[in-house]
């Protein structure tokens, strides 16, 4: 019995064509560390999860070093909820009582980080949990938020002042993807636990790791210049001019465009929020030419 070929030629050429056009981009990634920051809507949607962790895995299998730093602000916010605990934002930054630090620490730690890790591996085993706190990775240091010129208290929320890249470069050196919840020690607490911005945590470890490209996954297509203009999606900035820009922006925006500037003056040769809305967005972005979402460079 003759075998039939169903396979449409030019749908083959296409698929071909695509990974020609990577060519260049798995050149250039090759053996560098790549940091990813995962939230928003990619961590709840199922099909949108599947997607992310098969974007790791493919990265890890063409050479590339992946990092993933999570945070988990729609599973805390339903934990918190189901236990009648209030929840509350100031600035952009979650208010985290002493109450509610337990209940961040058991969502990233102990659910959403070996959820994340289990989903990587269905390709392979390849991932690897870590908490901030694990070997000294995070050290933080509390911090509050100024809206309108007043000085709010935060609670249990800190900004991450040391990294300790060590316990992640062992991950790599073993050929493993680090998954990091973004939880640090209280470096002025002994014991105390601190709720530290997952974005701002992933630039700064981005920086300790010398990373090539930190890569924040977000719930809008990019930067605005002038939302809620649609028309004025920017694609790509310098540091100067996001700089000028910040104070201007949206509150929600802030922490993750402070975390794209912070990385790249620190070293990072390019930064990007992306729409981790849109399946295999992290792939779009790091290797084809035209990239999404916006990208900010050194200048």
């Amino acid at each position: 019995m003759t075998d039939i070929q169903d396979t449409d030629p030019a749908a083959a050429s296409a698929q071909a064509e695509t990974l020609i056009e990577s060519l260049p981009w798995v050149r250039r990634f090759r053996d560098q560390v790549v940091v990813i920051k995962y939230g928003g809507n990619a961590m709840v949607s199922e099909e949108l999860q599947d997607a992310f962790a098969a974007d790791i895995a493919y990265l890890r299998y063409v050479g590339v070093k992946p990092v993933v730093v999570h945070g988990g602000g729609p599973q805390i916010s339903s934990m918190l909820d189901r236990l009648a605990i209030p929840s509350e934002f100031k600035g952009g930054y979650r208010v985290t009582s002493t109450e509610a630090i337990s209940v961040v620490r058991m969502v990233l730690t102990g659910q959403i980080n070996p959820q994340l890790v289990a989903k990587i591996n269905a390709h392979g085993p390849l991932a690897t949990g870590l908490s901030g706190e694990d070997a000294g990775l995070f050290g933080g240091r509390r911090r509050g938020v100024v809206v309108d010129g007043v000085e709010h208290d935060l609670g249990r929320v800190g900004d991450v002042v040391e990294v300790d890249p060590q316990p992640v470069l062992d991950q790599l050196a073993a050929g493993r993807v680090p998954v990091v919840s973004s939880i640090a020690p209280d470096l002025d607490h002994t014991g105390h636990s601190l709720n530290v911005n997952a974005d701002a945590a992933a630039a700064a470890l981005a920086v300790a790791l010398k990373a090539s490209k930190l890569v924040v996954l977000t719930d809008v297509p990019g930067l605005y210049a002038d939302w809620p203009d649609r028309t004025s999606l920017v694609s790509h900035l310098t540091s100067t001019q996001l700089r000028e820009m910040l104070p201007r922006l949206e509150s929600g925006m802030i922490p993750k465009m402070a975390a794209c500037l912070e990385a790249v003056e620190g070293g990072v040769d390019t930064a990007a929020i992306i729409d981790g809305r849109v399946p295999h967005s992290v792939l779009v972005e790091i290797f084809t030419s035209k990239g999404i979402g916006t990208e900010v460079v050194q200048g």
